[in-house]
């Protein structure tokens, strides 16, 4: 008897997988790197029955795919990427989930100064007065989007800028040990730093500047330019990333006491 109970929810729960909705959804590397997605993917399979499979790449990208069809949904955090996007017709409008802020990370030795740093552009043209090491993301996310605008509001191209000027193509999680690995300085998103298990001799050395804002957002692909894409999960997924569930969920997650992310949908 006691063979058959466990033969029959065995059945049952494959039958439950089987019949589960499932959608794709490209998302930052940030979001994924922060554990944030841990912890609500199980939350919305349990409450919705429904499966988001992840396609972790960075926010250029995430939109490409968007813009292909490749996925029914995006989140990411490029407000103005976010808005050629919508402009564009890829998709049907942008609902801001949550936030939190980008932060200066480098050697604790902190030959640049950073720390005394009034602003981040003047952190940066401390940077690059002392020629420090800086590792890029260089791959077209919304934190190396977000980094470029910085080192245009300091008066500096990072194309003029001489080899201590590290681009390196990758996530945020990369980004951060090849930073580690060289004692450098780097741009990195809150969550994702608090959540890095590698830090070594690194440590945050600035933030506050109001510009450092990091805004994430949640954009449905356009069903009228790609009918096969689930617009119907979509927005069911929408209506719960909106929810109390959701908010409790991301403003209650915290890493050795400090928040990452605040929930701000409306």
């Amino acid at each position: 008897m006691k063979t058959f109970f466990v033969a029959v929810a065995a059945v049952a729960a494959m039958s439950a997988v089987a019949w589960a909705e499932d959608m794709k959804m490209a998302v930052t590397t940030s979001f994924h790197n922060s554990g944030l997605s841990d912890i609500l993917l199980p939350a919305i399979q349990e409450d919705l029955g429904l499966e988001v499979q992840l396609l972790v790449v960075g926010t250029g990208q995430a939109l490409r795919l968007g813009e292909a069809g490749d996925v029914d949904a995006i989140l990411v955090h490029s407000k103005k990427a976010e808005e050629r996007f919508l402009a564009a017709g890829h998709g049907t409008h942008r609902l801001e989930i949550m936030y939190n802020d980008f932060v200066f990370i480098g050697p604790k030795a902190d030959t640049a100064s950073v720390a005394d740093s009034a602003n981040a552009a003047q952190a940066l043209q401390q940077i690059a007065s002392t020629e420090s090491v800086f590792v890029s993301r260089g791959d077209d996310s919304g934190t190396h989007k977000k980094e470029l605008s910085l080192w245009a509001s300091a008066g500096l191209d990072p194309q003029s800028l001489g080899d201590w000027y590290r681009a390196v193509g990758a996530g945020m999680g990369a980004a951060l040990n090849t930073a580690s690995g060289m004692d450098a300085y780097i741009i990195s998103d809150r969550a994702s730093w608090l959540n890095f298990g590698n830090k070594g001799e690194l440590a945050l050395l600035y933030s506050g500047d109001p510009v450092l804002f990091n805004q994430y957002a949640y954009i449905p692909v356009n069903p009228d330019k790609h009918r096969h894409v689930k617009n119907d999960l979509a927005m069911k997924l929408e209506n719960w990333l909106v929810s109390d569930r959701a908010k409790d969920l991301i403003n209650t997650y915290k890493i050795n006491g400090e928040t990452l992310f605040v929930f701000n949908a409306k």
